[in-house]
């Protein structure tokens, strides 16, 4: 008498499901109701404002590192690369740890943006009505002008300026000391800020969507060794908060009475006064934001 050695109840199918009398048993379909559109949403968003946040700083290119090294163990360890799979598996082991550590500030910034008038301040504007507030537009030319007048008078006065635009990322975490004023952008306000007698000289001067946000805040300062030996601390100053933000820095030298430009940290030293207004507007124009 044949006994057979298999059990047909014992098969599984390729996705390890098991079958019974030859056919699959089948699973239930994907429940898609509202609640979970609301959690795809949520989600959705959450990943948006971390994106906003990191966009324009050096954590969005951390972040793509960090992407590259879990690509590479994936292929490694397909390939049954063994000693390469185990070095790159304790990196990732402690992966969640070291983001921590190095997303800090922009965890922070996530988490001062929820309660932060500058969530409702970028974002759509039937937002923004819901909240009693509009979108103030994107800058004027007036503004620029004010501004203007400002640094030809501190450069006449022989005044050291240093202005932070924002663009996308918000600057406010990364600097320190600084004090908020929230005031409409006008030429003798500028001058105040930076005369030598006014509390609140030494440092920057954030301009956001045409009113200054603070003043005195202290920037990180660049290390390059390849700028020029005539830069002082306030130009490295420019150079170390667009090389950790996308904004645009705008200083006048002490010393010199000079205009710079500092984006995306580039150096542009010698810019015209008269070249000003224009510059801004290209510059702000060009990302699609309205934050002068």
């Amino acid at each position: 008498m044949f006994v057979p050695l298999w059990n047909a109840s014992a098969f599984t199918n390729t996705f390890g499901l098991p079958l019974l009398n030859g056919t699959m048993i089948e699973q239930p379909a994907l429940q898609l109701g509202l609640w979970q559109v609301l959690d795809i949403v949520a989600v959705a968003l959450i990943l948006y404002q971390l994106y906003r946040l990191t966009r324009g700083t050096a954590a969005i290119r951390i972040f793509l590192g960090v992407l590259a090294i879990y690509l590479v163990y994936q292929i490694v360890d397909a390939l049954q690369m063994r000693m390469l799979a185990e070095i790159l598996g304790q990196f990732i082991g402690v992966g969640v740890i070291a983001l921590l550590i190095v997303f800090q500030q922009e965890l922070r910034q996530f988490l001062l943006l929820i309660g932060n008038r500058q969530f409702v301040r970028s974002a759509p504007p039937w937002i923004q009505k819901w909240f009693g507030r509009q979108n103030d537009g994107n800058g004027r030319p007036s503004q620029w002008t004010e501004l203007k007048k400002g640094l030809e008078e501190c450069r006449r006065r022989r005044l050291g300026a240093l202005v932070v635009i924002p663009r996308e990322a918000d600057p406010g975490p990364i600097a320190t000391g600084w004090v908020p004023i929230d005031a409409e952008v006008s030429a003798s306000l500028m001058v105040s800020l930076f005369e030598k007698a006014s509390p609140l000289h030494d440092g920057a001067v954030c301009i956001d969507r045409q009113r200054i946000r603070w003043a005195s805040g202290i920037l990180p300062v660049s290390g390059r060794m390849d700028l020029p030996a005539r830069c002082g601390t306030r130009h490295r100053a420019a150079v170390g908060i667009s090389e950790q933000t996308d904004a645009l820095v705008v200083v006048v030298s002490e010393e010199t009475g000079a205009l710079s430009i500092v984006e995306e940290g580039r150096l542009q030293q010698g810019i015209p006064f008269d070249a000003l207004e224009r510059r801004l507007e290209d510059a702000i124009s060009s990302t699609g934001s309205a934050n002068p």
